[in-house]
């Protein structure tokens, strides 16, 4: 968004005609000429039907959500989820502020720094409209005004990971901030530290750089991993691992300090098991699996938990195990027709070619698991257990 479309979009007369087309269709909204500025008009709209779920109180205050702060945010249920409270929290990178907005309802006051001119005029005018009365919005270089900084309760930053072209950036060196760069500093100024990281990011590269002393949090939302989080405390202990399921639960490496996995299991009889449990994307993320398979009872192989008996465990899909088979696809074809639903772990095949192989296609009908075991592939047909 320009400079002088911001007195536009920021204006009385604009939000009213934002709330008269917000049920329409974003492109008819941005032909049709009887709306005054229709292609602004019709950007909020789009953007503010896609916050709804995302970003419920954009949605309800109006916010102006750029879109591609809004494609950059954290989503406020992982905002509302991330740690720490005190006096003074200092958001490096503000952006729309989401994690802003709800790191002013843990710390009495917060100072958010945004580079970018509209940007930053865009945040402070929806923090306002948010009520988030205790944040002031600084439109800066942040490791200019770190050198300004006496000290602060936490220091939070989701580093920018597109080049200015748009590209993807994967080395954290190459983000904006440079968080390797500033790291002393950040230390020496905080006595906390969260770092937001991609989904993607490895958890061995988060530990290099941030030292094992730090906590790394994978975080999931239904089922996907939207976060990966790394912690840094003064005076706490850290180094740990922890697995979140946003509204299911949580497990660290540390949960269990005293239980000790079993370094060896039986051979694989599937005929032992009636049950097969698919843990959340957060624990295979997190090479917190067999640990946490191990604390609720299940046996382990590869990346899901079997049991003889239901379970009652949450951050994991449960399974009625129907048909257990070696993966031969010549017996498999007599067993299924039209579409399957397939979920696949640990197993050397795309899911296009176990449907070529199987004659089907990928869609609403039969449940099949696939993966591999000790190195033998093994088919199961799985449903929804009953209550």
């Amino acid at each position: 968004m320009e400079q002088h479309e911001l007195e536009i979009v920021f204006s009385e007369e604009f939000r009213q005609e934002v709330e008269r087309n917000l049920g329409r269709n974003a492109q008819e909204v941005a032909l049709d000429r009887r709306v005054a500025n229709a292609r602004l008009v019709a950007t909020q709209v789009k953007y503010l039907q896609r916050a709804q779920k995302k970003l419920p109180s954009y949605f309800a205050a109006r916010a102006v959500i750029p879109s591609l702060a809004f494609e950059q945010s954290s989503s406020e249920e992982c905002a509302a989820h991330k740690r720490f409270e005190g006096n003074l929290a200092v958001d490096l990178t503000c952006g729309l502020g989401v994690d802003t907005l709800y790191l002013s309802r843990r710390f009495r006051r917060v100072v958010a720094i945004e580079q970018n001119p509209e940007l930053a005029a865009i945040a402070k005018h929806n923090l306002a409209l948010l009520g988030a009365n205790n944040v002031e919005v600084v439109c800066g270089d942040s490791k200019e005004w770190l050198n300004s900084l006496d000290r602060a309760d936490l220091i939070y930053a989701d580093p920018d990971r597109r080049s200015a072209s748009g590209k993807k950036l994967v080395r954290m060196e190459d983000c904006s901030p440079n968080i390797v760069e500033l790291l002393p500093t950040l230390r020496a100024k905080a006595d906390h530290i969260a770092v937001k990281l991609s989904p993607l990011f490895d958890l061995s590269e988060a530990r290099r750089i941030f030292g094992a002393e730090a906590d790394v949090e994978v975080i999931s939302l239904a089922g996907e991993v939207k976060e990966v989080v790394a912690y840094w405390s003064r005076c706490e202990k850290g180094g740990e691992r922890i697995a979140t399921a946003i509204g299911e639960g949580s497990f660290s490496s540390g949960d269990k300090e005293e239980a000790e996995c079993p370094t060896h299991l039986e051979p694989f009889d599937p005929e032992r098991y009636g049950y097969l449990v698919v843990p959340d994307a957060a624990l295979r993320k997190a090479s917190l699996v067999g640990e946490w398979c191990h604390s609720e009872g299940l046996d382990n192989y590869g990346p899901y938990g079997f049991s003889a008996q239901r379970p009652r465990c949450t951050m994991g899909h449960i399974y009625n195990i129907k048909v257990s088979l070696p993966y031969q696809p010549r017996k498999l074809k007599g067993l299924l027709s039209g579409k399957i639903e397939l979920i696949r772990h640990n197993f050397p095949l795309s899911s296009v070619a176990i449907c070529k192989a199987l004659g089907v296609k990928e869609g609403a009908g039969q449940k099949w698991a696939f993966v591999e075991i000790d190195k033998t592939l093994w088919a199961f047909q799985v449903e929804n257990p009953t209550e």
